[in-house]
């Protein structure tokens, strides 16, 4: 699983005015990213706004990403939700032919117990046909998987390889870190907490912002994993003011925001979600400004 160290991204999903996907924008994106030196793609996370793709949808945004990708990088495909059984039988008959891994949110609205989540992956586990990144982001799902969780699934199940934390509980993530089995990867959720957690001993992330600057962010978690930590920590600084706008409307609304700035797809999403304010696309067209000139 050393190919899910680094820097993997999780892409938009780019809309036309009238709703339609975009196909053109996102293999521009596409480009733009894998040029920038990311390591691997993400497919149909919560940036990507997965919630309100059908699965027809679906299957063309991953067949298309496919295509482009052409076997550069790995791909992780977003298999998630708050039915088990229904994504037990999902894993089990799906075509994941060209995916490397699967990540899956933990289950959303239910709220369910600790043993609750546990059996959730556990299912997942004795079906999946490739490994498992577990996707803990108690923001959006209602509840935390708690660090005795993680370690408990690491231990019990060779497939579940990784956990992608975007808890921003440095506390839990340490001590994940600190008790984890030696092959199991603690990837970060968090773009402006990646660097420390790195320095504390993690393996890279999945980002949102390694799509509209995958150079200067890559580059950030190269320098953390080679121990360059005074390298890594200019780089997070150069990036600092953008984070905060970025995420002040929600996600992915600053990130498509940032990303029609810079030319690559159109300030589009799907509702409910709405554009980021005027106010944020200002302050992000102004970073974005400052650093070209």
């Amino acid at each position: 699983m050393h190919q899910l160290k680094g820097t993997g991204i999780a892409l938009v999903t780019p809309f036309n005015e009238d709703f339609s996907i975009d196909f053109d924008s996102l293999e521009k994106l596409i480009e733009h990213a894998i040029g920038g030196g990311i390591n691997y793609l993400v497919l149909l996370g919560t940036t990507g706004e997965s919630a309100v793709l059908s699965k027809d949808e679906k299957k063309e945004v991953v067949d298309f990403c496919k295509k482009i990708n052409n076997g550069r990088l790995q791909l992780v495909q977003g298999v998630g939700g708050n039915n088990t059984l229904a994504l037990v039988e999902e894993l089990r008959i799906s075509n994941f032919e060209g995916i490397d891994a699967i990540l899956s949110v933990s289950p959303y609205y239910n709220k369910p117990t600790q043993e609750g989540i546990y059996l959730h992956y556990k299912m997942l586990s004795q079906v999946s046909p490739l490994p498992l990144i577990v996707y803990n982001v108690p923001g959006r799902t209602g509840s935390n998987i708690s660090a005795e969780t993680t370690l408990r699934l690491g231990n019990d199940f060779e497939n579940i390889v990784a956990v992608k934390e975007a808890s921003a509980d440095l506390t839990q993530i340490k001590k994940i870190l600190n008790d984890k089995p030696d092959d199991f990867l603690v990837l970060s959720g968090d773009d402006e907490l990646t660097s420390t957690i790195i320095e504390m001993g993690g393996d890279g992330v999945i980002a949102v912002i390694g799509q509209s600057h995958p150079s200067t962010f890559s580059n950030m978690v190269n320098a953390g994993l080679n121990r360059e930590f005074e390298k890594a920590k200019s780089l997070h600084e150069k990036l600092n003011p953008i984070y905060d706008p970025l995420y002040a409307d929600g996600n992915p609304a600053g990130i498509k925001a940032a990303l029609n700035i810079m030319g690559i797809c159109k300030n589009v999403l799907r509702p409910p979600l709405v554009s980021a304010t005027q106010q944020t696309f200002d302050k992000l067209q102004s970073f974005i400004a400052d650093e070209h000139q």
